[in-house]
């Protein structure tokens, strides 16, 4: 997964390193100081898996690179993590598409678990701030512009995967990394790259953070036992 961190303040990006080497798959962090180089990071990599956004970066001003990433890049999984955790600022991030807010003073795991979440194709929300959201359902509420993939109601049979690029798909859908699909498949890493590949391309996106997102619109679920190495396949 290709993470960006946009923080002008490298002592936090440093500390976000290792949270990230606790999510699920192999994680490649690219850092980015400024709104210029924000910009610049998004379009050099349109496969980006998820963006965490200080809203103070210099530059800037407010929700300006915000709303500019949303409205550019409507598929982008984009995070706020910021100091700025008011009511309104909140309420703007999550009413703009953001898949959670994350305050800065969040301890490491609570940061772990709200990537956790969001990665699995949920919305964080700070749990200090859950009574003064308790009249908008943010949390059932998806994203306003998520990733384009395919239309809802589609089922996994029309996708047009073959059975082993099914299995890869529910492998997909619970956060296993192309390593660890290979020991589960019993499959050579070239030979999984290829079906994930056209898992991706079936679904109409560019990233795992997109496909689970598309997985989740399509009403997907993966059955067999333990909820491990099932078939994946339609909700009636």
């Amino acid at each position: 997964m290709k993470i960006l961190i946009a923080d002008d303040h490298p002592l936090l990006r440093e500390a976000l390193l290792p949270v990230l080497r606790e999510l699920a798959g192999e994680v490649t962090p690219i850092e980015a100081a400024d709104g210029e180089a924000v910009r610049r990071v998004v379009a050099e990599h349109p496969d980006l898996d998820l963006v965490l956004l200080d809203l103070c970066l210099p530059g800037v001003r407010g929700l300006e690179l915000f709303e500019e990433l949303r409205r550019v890049y409507p598929a982008l999984p984009l995070v706020v993590l910021s100091a700025l955790d008011d009511l309104g600022t909140v309420k703007a991030v999550l009413g703009g598409g953001a898949l959670g807010f994350i305050p800065k003073s969040s301890s490491h795991q609570v940061m772990v678990n709200a990537l956790r979440l969001v990665l699995a194709g949920g919305r964080y929300l700070p749990p200090e701030l859950m009574p003064y959201l308790a009249g908008d359902d943010w949390a059932s509420r998806p994203a306003r512009a998520t990733s384009p993939g395919v239309p809802a109601g589609v089922s996994a049979d029309t996708l047009g995967l073959t059975g082993r690029q099914k299995e890869v798909l529910a492998r997909l859908a619970q956060g296993q990394s192309n390593k660890q699909i290979c020991r589960s498949l019993g499959l050579a890493e070239a030979t999984v790259k290829v079906h994930v590949t056209a898992v991706l391309r079936a679904l109409k996106v560019t990233s795992r953070a997109q496909a689970i997102v598309a997985i989740n619109r399509l009403g997907l679920r993966i059955e067999g036992p333990g909820g491990a190495g099932g078939e994946l396949q339609h909700k009636p």
